[in-house]
């Protein structure tokens, strides 16, 4: 086709093309889908590579794995300002304001494509931390991934989420390759020569020197056992604490309104020790408080409150009965 004899240049013909396109575009009356959300999923400071041991919240047991082939359907919920610049389940600072979420049982960090089934929006999000512990709930967003996927006011919705492999093996590996430490260790097998030798022939029955018994060995004594050694709390990246078991001395690591808060906070600071849910009543209201212990050692409940403030729970405090 010659364009001088239709009197349209090369120009002129793209501005045709692209206006046909859009006529088209708007004689359907169909929007185009929604693109998936991706902001940068640069590694975090701090923070480690995570899958974790299976664990019981409300008589219900969670087991966490690497499952690269995860799809659900369920409700998400969101969290935000009461966890805002505290550590997360592997680690790292809660930003409200990031891309993040919380999962009970997919590794941390992995990448998921979570999809509001309600109004068809798409968000990737990294998963850094444990929850959300309601029934049918299968995930928690932070504030900024519910407001992209458009259900930040209306508290809750119905999502689908996808582990994404390629990414969360990337990440993965991201993880692993800072923090090597983190990474399983598997003795090498030893590289002996191997050389063979013909073995005699058995020798025939009547051959055989007779059998000595050998007399029954005298019991052994036991020996005195030691006293018990002091339990050892793991405090992340700080080794071990002394922290011998008491029956006076907690350390009150916070107090919620919401169950669903406090049993995050209890995932979080299980590698801190022995850490539980109280119950009471204040002002016709329950509130869960988180605790560990009991401790007898002051100096090292000192120690441990330190470490616990500085995941940034700065309301911690030793509480005594």
């Amino acid at each position: 086709m010659c364009l001088s004899r239709c009197g349209l240049s090369a120009r002129n013909l793209s501005v045709v093309i692209f206006l046909s396109a859009l006529a088209s575009a708007c004689t359907t009356g169909r929007a185009p889908p929604p693109a998936p959300v991706d902001e940068s999923l640069s590694l975090p400071e701090g923070g480690v590579y995570k899958v974790g041991n299976p664990y019981q919240v409300e008589g219900v047991w969670y087991y966490p794995s690497e499952d690269y082939s995860y799809v659900e359907e369920g409700i998400a919920s969101w969290y935000g300002p009461d966890f805002h610049g505290k550590r997360t389940a592997n680690g790292e600072r809660f930003d409200m304001n990031a891309l993040t979420a919380a999962h009970p049982t997919l590794p941390m960090p992995s990448v998921v494509n979570v999809t509001n089934l309600e109004n068809g929006r798409i968000v990737k999000l990294r998963i850094n931390d444990r929850g959300p512990f309601k029934s049918k709930r299968v995930i928690d967003i932070s504030r900024q991934g519910a407001q992209l996927l458009g259900f930040k006011d209306q508290g809750t919705a119905r999502v689908r989420v996808e582990i994404d492999r390629d990414e969360s093996m990337t990440i993965k590996n991201q993880f692993l390759a800072r923090a090597p430490g983190e990474m399983p260790k598997i003795a090498a097998a030893p590289r002996a020569s191997v050389s063979s030798s013909p073995i005699a022939a058995p020798a025939a029955p009547s051959d055989l020197p007779p059998v000595k018994r050998a007399p029954p060995p005298k019991q052994a004594r036991a020996a005195p056992q030691p006293d018990s050694p002091t339990p050892q709390r793991a405090i992340p990246g700080k080794g071990k604490i002394d922290l011998p078991a008491g029956t006076g001395v907690y350390i009150q690591a916070g107090a919620f309104s919401d169950p669903a808060n406090a049993h995050r906070l209890e995932q979080q600071l299980r590698e801190f020790g022995n850490v539980f849910i109280v119950t009471v009543t204040v002002n016709n209201q329950q509130i869960y408080r988180v605790r560990l212990g009991p401790l007898q050692d002051n100096e090292g409940a000192q120690e441990l409150l330190g470490q616990i403030r500085s995941f940034g729970y700065d309301d911690a405090q030793i509480v005594r009965f």
